[in-house]
C-alpha cells in the first residue's frame, strides 16, 4: 500500500472541511449560538456551570415564552439548565391553567373577600 494520498482523497477531505465550515456558520446564526456567545455558560436559576459535552444541557429560555421574539441584543433570552428550563415551563403551564375557563365555559371571577380591609380601623379603635 502506498502512503501517498490520491487527488480523490484530497478532494474528499476538502469537501468535508468546507461542509463543516458551512455547518458551523449556520449554527452561529442560531439564537442558541448567539446566546452562548453573549452569556456565561451558567444556569441563570441554579448557578450550575457548563462546559465541554455538558454544554448541551444548557438551553436558551425565552423570557416572554415567544420563540419568535429573538432580538439581536439577547434581551429575551436566558440560559437555563434542562432541569430549571423544564421547571419554568411547568410553572407557566400551571399559571395558564389557572387563567383558563371553568368547566361551565365562564371565567372565574377573582376573589373579592379582603380579610384585612378594615384592619387599620380596628387597630385605631384598640389604641
Amino acid at each position: 500500500m502506498s502512503s501517498k494520498k490520491t487527488r480523490l482523497d484530497i478532494d474528499g477531505q476538502d469537501r468535508i472541511v468546507a461542509e463543516a465550515r458551512r455547518n458551523q456558520a449556520q449554527r452561529e446564526k442560531t439564537y442558541r449560538a448567539q446566546a452562548l456567545k453573549m452569556y456565561p455558560w451558567i444556569c441563570a436559576r441554579c448557578g450550575r456551570e457548563f462546559s465541554g459535552k455538558k454544554l448541551r444541557e444548557l438551553t436558551v429560555h425565552h423570557k416572554d415564552h415567544n420563540h419568535d421574539n429573538n432580538p439581536p441584543d439577547g434581551s429575551n433570552w436566558e440560559l437555563l439548565c434542562l432541569y430549571c428550563h423544564d421547571n419554568e415551563h411547568a410553572r407557566q403551564q400551571v399559571a395558564d391553567a389557572y387563567g383558563e375557563l371553568t368547566p361551565g365555559g365562564e371565567h372565574e371571577s377573582p376573589a373579592t373577600y379582603r380579610p384585612f380591609a378594615d384592619l387599620e380601623d380596628l387597630l385605631k379603635r384598640t389604641t
